[in-house]
């Protein structure tokens, strides 16, 4: 079969690099010749983007072939989503990143493929900027935060989503840190870095609760919707969701009815970047596989921690070029099985967290 196909991989762009003015994003190094990456007022020591998978194509594609991963989907990194900065600011940004990550994905057809940034603070300026990734640019997708700075349901929104289903796009969510282009949710989250599973495990489940019992997906049903790390805390949370449904008098009437809330639910799409063999199955047995696509946070600090997924590799294909609209898979990019490339993609471990 071929390689995997992998939806959850994020770039650091030199060509977006001040693109936000004040708000940066700036790489610099210091006087002892550690680096580091500002946004706003967030700054991110001791990663290396520069000479790394995250900047380097041929360093990307290299360890792609080491991990064997056939085609990759790449999105802006979450320290960049920019969602709670001045909107000009943010579009000139999204507009200087995409434009970088166009020039990166056709420099490397069959191998890379790419999601929109989108300022979406200024939904009319969103919808605009994904018209043009999609229509001018060539890119899949839009790639966005979690918070955009109003919940995923708010009205106003139904601009960015209505026009993801004209154009035939899905829409990927990704949760960022709080703190970094706005105000911090709450300061234990940062304590040990435990933002980047609490604080995104929250995130996403939310995520779900806006998008099915906020009507997104009831006023757009032709939309597509991924949601990172398997939703995050809505495997454990989905019965508790379900009965929630069922008996508060705060959700909608229409989720009411048996099986109302599950097939909402059965119209989001999550990606299976899941840490521990245990937790995946978990995951699965929650979620189904109709709807589950591989993603690997590429280089990022919890690489190689995935489970295996040699028993789905072939669904998880075969839903990607569905969520992508991609013609077919791509070719095998060597004569390894499923299971080797299975194996050396849960191995992989290089390159700074992401």
């Amino acid at each position: 079969m071929p390689h995997l196909v992998d939806v959850h991989a994020h770039v650091v762009l030199e060509g977006s690099m001040g693109a936000a003015g004040p708000c940066g994003p700036t790489l610099g190094t210091h006087a002892d010749g550690t680096t580091w990456f500002r946004v706003g007022n967030y700054r991110l020591d001791g990663v290396p983007y520069r000479g790394s998978l995250f900047m380097d194509a041929a360093l990307r594609i290299e360890a792609m072939d080491e991990a064997g991963i056939a085609l990759q989907a790449l999105s802006p990194n979450p320290i960049t989503f920019l969602h709670h900065v001045d909107a000009h600011l943010a579009t000139t940004f999204c507009q200087h990143h995409n434009d970088a990550l166009a020039e990166v994905v056709r420099a490397h057809p069959g191998r890379l493929v790419g999601l929109a940034a989108l300022p979406m603070q200024d939904p009319v300026a969103a919808a605009s900027e994904l018209t043009r990734a999609v229509k001018e640019l060539g890119l899949l997708g839009g790639y966005v935060g979690t918070d955009p700075g109003r919940a995923l349901d708010d009205l106003t929104l139904d601009d960015v989503w209505a026009t993801a289903v004209a154009l035939d796009v899905p829409m990927f969510l990704h949760p960022a840190s709080s703190g970094i282009d706005g105000p911090p949710r709450d300061p234990r989250l940062a304590r040990f870095d435990v933002d980047l599973v609490v604080e995104f495990a929250f995130e996403e489940v939310l995520a779900v609760a806006a998008l099915v019992f906020g009507g997104v997906l009831d006023r757009h049903p032709g939309l597509d919707v991924c949601i990172s790390h398997g939703g995050g805390a809505t495997p454990m949370l989905l019965a508790k969701l379900r009965k929630l449904a069922e008996r508060r008098p705060a959700v909608p009437e229409r989720l009411r009815g048996p099986g109302a809330f599950d097939a909402e639910v059965q119209r989001l799409w999550f990606d299976c970047h899941v840490t521990g063999e245990a937790e995946l199955a978990f995951a699965i047995q929650q979620l189904g596989t109709d709807r589950l696509v591989y993603g690997t946070n590429f280089g990022g600090w919890d690489r190689g921690s995935g489970g295996d997924v040699t028993a789905v590799a072939d669904v998880l294909n075969t839903n990607a070029t569905r969520l992508l609209r991609l013609e077919a898979l791509p070719p095998s990019i060597s004569g390894r099985s499923a299971s080797e490339a299975v194996a050396a993609s849960r191995q992989f471990a290089t390159g700074p967290p992401g």
